[in-house]
């Protein structure tokens, strides 16, 4: 496997590992304001694990000796952006404690007003 995919590995695993100290100090400071940019990076995150994905998908089609490798990167990739996830869930806390703002990650997109 290429370097490339070891760069967006690592760089999910920054990203996640950024955003879950973030919202442990937004939660002791109750900063509404830093638990909304940690909804925003958790997109970032998404995104890094998508384009994961779509490289060891690639490479597992092109060569099937490197699935068992790959399908274990895929694993790893989605474990470490759960991590960005659960960071995300104690922003929406941070954010419903300090505002009694029900900020749940796309909450719009679920309930339309009416």
């Amino acid at each position: 496997m290429k370097l490339s995919l070891l760069f967006f590995l690592l760089a999910i695993a920054a990203a996640s590992l950024l955003v879950g100290e973030t919202s442990l100090v937004e939660l002791a400071r109750r900063d509404p304001d830093l638990a909304r940019s940690i909804l925003a990076r958790d997109d970032e995150v998404d995104q890094l694990k998508d384009q994961v994905f779509r490289v060891l998908l690639t490479y597992m089609m092109a060569d099937p000796a490197t699935i068992e490798r790959a399908l274990g990167l895929i694993l790893v990739s989605r474990n470490i952006e759960r991590i960005a996830d659960h960071a995300t869930n104690i922003a929406e806390d941070v954010i419903y404690l300090v505002e009694g703002e029900i900020a749940r990650h796309h909450f719009e997109d679920s309930y339309p007003s009416a």
